[in-house]
């Protein structure tokens, strides 16, 4: 079983007042999530203003907050579009310039310059993970320079109905294998999707995710405490899924 933390996102704390937003919160936040169980650790940072920000500056506050307090933990970030203002120039030349380098970094595959960025992360030396969002992404991932240098591929549905979501990932799942494919796979939904999708992905025995990224409602529709609530959900959920799994034989 895997799971990865994803603890913030573009969530605010006017969302949730638990939301780790500044450096010393993300690394706290980061520290409790990988005590709690979780694999890996996904971030996004923030500038002065609140924004999503990939920017080498915001990128070594957080980091050094978090490696002085969880050094053992592998963490990661974003490189996607909506955090920067300039475009894929832009994003190229923050990735570029990156001083502290995170674990790893994902590249969403729905976006210009998806695979000049795949590139420059894997010639940084930044463990690379892939993400689709629709069957549309699916061709340009398979064509990738990098495909076999990623550490995993999330699955991530658009879609806003339970079901129509778990059906996404198992067809972008099965296109990705018929293509080729041998990295871990990794599905996540968001708020109403969330806990369904990693059901499934439970059912499937692939990778899960969750945090405050993807959702602030316990599978009981109760607002968590924090993201170690959300994770200590995931587990148990994890648990009941297989348990049933092994009663149907």
């Amino acid at each position: 079983m895997f799971l990865k933390a994803a603890i913030n996102g573009g969530r605010t704390i006017a969302e949730h007042p638990r939301v780790p937003v500044t450096p010393d919160a993300i690394a706290r936040d980061t520290w409790a999530a990988s005590a709690a169980g979780a694999a890996v650790v996904h971030l996004h940072l923030r500038d002065d203003d609140g924004g999503q920000s990939i920017h080498p500056a915001e990128l070594d506050r957080v980091l050094e907050a978090v490696r002085a307090v969880a050094p053992e933990t592998s963490v990661g970030t974003t490189t996607g579009l909506w955090t920067v203002t300039g475009g894929h120039r832009e994003r190229y030349e923050c990735i570029r310039s990156w001083r502290l380098l995170p674990d790893f970094a994902s590249v969403a595959y729905s976006e210009e310059g998806a695979e000049e960025t795949a590139r420059l992360i894997v010639e940084r030396g930044i463990v690379l993970e892939s993400a689709v969002w629709s069957m549309d992404d699916v061709p340009a991932l398979l064509s990738s320079a990098v495909l076999d240098r990623n550490v995993r591929v999330l699955i991530e549905p658009q879609d806003e109905d339970a079901g129509d979501a778990v059906a996404a990932c198992r067809a972008m799942a099965a296109a990705l294998r018929a293509g080729g494919v041998r990295s871990p796979l990794l599905y996540h939904g968001e708020d109403a999707t969330a806990w369904p999708v990693l059901r499934a992905a439970a059912e499937d025995g692939v990778q899960m995710r969750i945090g405050f990224e993807d959702g602030i409602d316990l599978p009981d529709g109760s607002v968590a405490r924090d993201n170690v609530q959300l994770i200590e959900a995931a587990l148990a959920e994890y648990r009941a899924v297989r348990e049933r799994t092994a009663e149907l034989g």
